[in-house]
């Protein structure tokens, strides 16, 4: 029988830092196709609103609350990153918590969003509905599955943060949770200036 010859642990090492070093820019090619979508949607919504027909009511109330917590929620995700570099596990462990807390309010709000509107008629299809209402709809629901795999995200850091595998020499893994956070705020934000303005 052939021996099998067991990697280095020079050669595991080397490769865990080229998985590091790709997965950054990996991450950014998904951000990247994320804001083509978005981007595509929002310039459907623009044409679809000017070709007439269009329903113009206010967004619901708890879309506001749900801008608030989602904001809040990137600034507790900035102080857990701040307590890893720290060496501070228990600042870090409390401020990804919070994060996901708040990402699941902000999922509430969004559901509670979207009763407040079909208790007013405005509904996603069939024969009460109307585009404008079917693409805040699709938009904000498209947001809401991308927060999913945000919260999924947190709660893999989270785990990974109570067995210690993070510290001031290690906090890649925060790193690329914090970048696709950040951005979902940053995207909400964008998406609810849009729908407030573009009406």
């Amino acid at each position: 029988m052939e021996e099998k010859i067991k990697p280095s642990p020079t050669y595991k090492a080397d490769l865990i830092a080229a998985q590091k070093k790709a997965s950054k820019p990996l991450l950014w090619v998904g951000i990247i196709s994320i804001v083509m979508l978005f981007a595509g949607l929002t310039s459907a919504y623009v044409v679809r609103a000017d070709n007439g027909n269009w329903l113009i009511f206010n967004l619901p109330n708890a879309f506001y609350l749900s801008t608030a917590v989602i904001v809040t929620s990137s600034i507790t995700l900035i102080f857990a990153l701040q307590m890893a570099k720290k060496n501070h596990k228990i600042g870090l462990i409390l401020g990804l918590l919070i994060t996901f807390v708040l990402g699941i309010l902000f999922s509430y709000f969004q559901y509670s969003g979207w009763s407040e509107l079909f208790s007013k008629n405005i509904v996603f299809g069939g024969k009460s509905s109307n585009a404008s209402g079917s693409f805040l709809y699709l938009i904000t629901f498209l947001h809401l599955i991308h927060l999913f795999v945000g919260l999924i995200s947190l709660l893999v850091t989270l785990k990974n943060s109570i067995k210690g595998k993070y510290s001031a020499e290690n906090t890649h893994g925060i790193e690329l949770c914090s970048i696709y956070w950040h951005f979902l705020d940053i995207l909400w934000v964008y998406l609810f200036l849009f729908l407030y303005y573009i009406r």
